[in-house]
């Protein structure tokens, strides 16, 4: 049970990445909006020229103030859509659209629950007795205040109805508003009902939320630590925007009046200030308590504890390990992304993490003490410092503090790190063993482990396209079908797997990932800031490949004992047809229950695979069939069926018969690096085609002089345990010829 809630929250945690991603154009165009409209900032530097009233930068500005504001004011409906997009796992648009729908369906079923209540009177004004605050406008609804939980409570309820029914198959006569139509119909069903239970149930949560919220503003100083804490603790887990994202959005982080208007949350407090920062003498340090204290850690004590690594680091390691550690550490500074860093030690050094957990929480008490108010979007790095804090002035924010206090922690992860690496010896980046090589997360260093002879013909292997990294992760986590769920956070690829046994960890860190975290069916492999280029190839690596029992043997082969099996699978694939045929003819072989011919796709010369110049292919991993040297430039259909995809590379493609034999066709060996050159392809994903049909035409010429071979594996890559392959002929053939026999056996 605990870790089916882990591998929600892990859903959970990455669809908000979604509409937390606007957040900081968002804060961006509040943020210089406000700023250089404020008649006191205008003055104060005589930029009237430039930025006084009816100018046209000025109105530019008024225009991304405005911008800016009301991203913020509807990040509900934002909430409801990322989410709902997050949590579906096909047919994402779908979902999307039912999420707005539902959002809307929802909160004028709680208006007309209040009106009908007595709470909305009739010219629309709010009953007397009503509690400040606990009405707002939603998009111009009035409706309880739910804040970002209304939208969440939308997107994971449509998301949970889109998965459950997006495929649906309705009656003949309603067979229209089945499928993806159906979603919308039952989620504006589902959500007229949600909004009359909303306003029975609300009322009570917003008491608990209150209450929530209390313990740790309650807990004065004392529960800033303990927010900071708490959340750095959960880093590892990726469950810490679960749990600050109501700090940040709802009640549970306070609540303020500003500008005449109830805030909730603590960077809505911020900034609502913000937009209001002329009537604003100093910004809320209650309010920022929850993000000012990330400034210190990540400007200046984490790049201390990169400090501390370097100067550790042995002395032939030390360049190589300088150069990683620098680029993380100007991440981190920048961006405020620390994951870089923090993997570099947590893995290797765990008490590390854990002072790493305890000085970072600090930070946020100690600029909580210091009426510290620096806002922020996403991360605490430079750019939001000087946006939202010497932007607006060290008197609304206090950010000059967060100097000489940053420098202090600085000293203090540089001495506290290198006493415990040195005292120790963890084995910190630049302090591996010596047959170990100093890695963190840069390109080359992926590019090298791409060339270990394990996944050097990888494009082959997988048989789908020509991305030997996507490859090998797949196989790390088990193979395609081992996978079942695939997205991505700021530094983090999320993975939710069917079988937990079957992730490696080894082949997933040969990657170039820095560590593999997991819980119960959730995975998450960290990479750094380039993980959305990783997902991206992955998923599109995924959508292509078809040959799964291949993947799921490569898999395999990772856990204990499967090797032997597989060998002895090999050797009995590899058994010669004599003994087959003496094995018949004892009576141990029963006849096959149906045979389907498979022809040959090009003219030339026919053999069996074992013969074929690649290992991967001879020895069967992708599947079993036979090889044809071609004497003749054109491929065509072997039999009838549907093309089913053309590798971006062009060298091979793959077919399915109308009889369900799902084949690949492999143009030569190693010609995926001819990237196209000498293939002429005919046809395209999809496409039906008889026997015979050209699907190809080839440059020989150039093919012959440019590639290792042009003997081409044409293999079954689905075949069952009762199927087996049997050579026809062994020699000359033509194209259309009878190459191999597909045997099927009773089970």
């Amino acid at each position: 049970m605990k870790d089916k809630i882990f591998g929600v929250l892990q859903r959970v945690g990455r669809s908000f990445m979604l509409p937390i991603a606007i957040l900081p154009v968002a804060g961006l165009l509040l943020g210089l909006g406000s700023s250089f409209t404020n008649t006191t900032t205008i003055e104060t530097y005589g930029l009237q020229w430039l930025l006084g009233d009816k100018t046209i930068l000025h109105a530019l500005l008024v225009i991304m103030n405005a911008v800016g504001s009301a991203i913020f004011d509807n990040l509900p409906l934002i909430f409801a859509v990322g989410v709902a997009i997050g949590m579906a796992k096909k047919e994402k648009e779908v979902s999307a659209l039912s999420a707005v729908i539902a959002y809307f369906v929802m909160n004028v079923s709680i208006n007309a629950m209040l009106k009908i209540s007595g709470k909305i009177l009739a010219d629309g004004s709010i009953a007397k007795d009503v509690l400040d605050g606990t009405i707002t406008s939603v998009c111009g609804i009035q409706s309880l205040q739910m804040g970002v939980f209304g939208g969440i409570i939308v997107g994971l309820g449509v998301a949970a109805l889109h998965n459950r029914f997006y495929k649906i198959e309705l009656p003949n006569a309603l067979s229209f508003f089945g499928g993806t139509r159906f979603v919308p119909i039952i989620s504006t069903v589902v959500y007229l009902f949600v909004g009359i239970l909303m306003y029975f149930i609300w009322p009570t949560v917003q008491n608990g939320i209150y209450a929530l919220g209390g313990v740790v503003t309650g807990t004065g100083y004392f529960g800033t630590l303990l927010f900071g804490i708490i959340k750095r603790a959960l880093i590892p887990f990726g469950l810490h925007h679960v749990f600050y994202m109501p700090f940040w959005q709802t009640a549970v982080g306070g609540t303020m009046e500003v500008a005449g208007h109830m805030v909730e949350g603590g960077q809505n407090i911020f900034f609502a200030q913000l937009a209001d920062s002329a009537n604003i003498t100093h910004f809320s340090a209650d309010a920022t308590r929850y993000f000012s204290g990330e400034f210190i850690f990540m400007i200046f004590g984490l790049p201390g504890a990169a400090l501390a690594m370097y100067k550790c680091a042995k002395p032939e390691k030390k360049k190589q390990a300088g150069s990683l550690l620098l680029s993380a550490t100007l991440a981190c500074m920048f961006t405020g992304i620390t994951e870089p860093l923090e993997f570099s030690f947590l893995f290797v050094a765990p008490a590390l993490f854990a002072v790493q957990v305890v000085l970072a929480g600090s930070a946020y008490m100690i600029a909580h003490i210091l009426n510290i108010a620096v806002g922020l979007t996403f991360s605490g790095g430079l750019l939001d410092f000087f946006l939202f804090g010497i932007l607006q002035g060290n008197e609304k924010t206090s950010w000059m503090l967060v100097i000489p206090v940053g420098i202090v922690y600085f000293l203090l992860y540089y001495f506290i790190f290198s006493f415990l690496i040195k005292k120790f010896d963890f084995k910190t980046p630049g302090r591996e063993d010596d047959d170990t090589e100093t890695k963190l997360y840069t390109k080359a260093d992926v590019n090298e482990r791409k060339a270990v002879k394990d996944v050097k013909n990888s494009d082959e292997k997988a048989g789908a396209v020509a991305d030997e990294f996507s490859q090998t992760i797949s196989r790390g986590l088990g193979g395609k079908a081992n996978i079942s769920d695939v997205d991505c956070c700021a530094t983090r690829l999320r993975i939710t797997v069917i079988d937990p046994d079957k992730v490696n960890d080894a082949l997933l860190k040969s990657t170039g990932a820095s560590g593999v975290v997991h819980k119960g069916q959730g995975v998450q492999i960290i990479y750094g800031p380039r993980v959305t280029v990783i997902k991206s190839d992955l998923e599109d690596y995924l959508a292509s490949v078809t040959e799964e029992h291949f993947e799921d043997d490569a898999a395999e082969s990772n856990t204990a004992g499967a090797d032997e099996a597989k060998n002895e699978n090999a050797a009995s694939d590899k058994a010669p047809e004599s003994d087959v045929k003496a094995e018949k003819e004892a009576g141990d072989v029963k006849e096959p229950t149906s045979t389907v011919i498979i022809s040959s796709p090009m003219t030339g010369i026919a053999a069996d695979l074992s013969t074929a110049p690649d290992e991967a292919f001879a020895s069967k991993m992708m599947g079993d069939g036979a090889v044809v040297t071609p004497e003749e430039g054109v491929v065509v259909a072997p039999e009838d069926g549907t093309v089913l995809f053309v590798f971006d590379t062009k060298h091979a493609l793959g077919f399915t018969t109308d009889s369900g034999i799902g084949m690949i066709i492999h143009v030569g060996i190693d010609t995926v690096k001819l990237e196209g050159k000498g293939f002429d392809v005919q046809v395209e994903a999809g496409c039906h085609v008889n026997k015979g049909d050209v699907l190809m035409k080839l440059d020989l010429d150039y093919l012959k002089a440019n590639a290792p071979s042009v003997t081409t594996p044409v293999i079954c890559t689905e075949l069952k345990d009762n199927q087996k392959i049997r050579l026809i002929t062994d020699g000359p053939i033509k194209a259309g010829e009878p190459l191999y026999a597909v045997d099927t056996y009773e089970k």
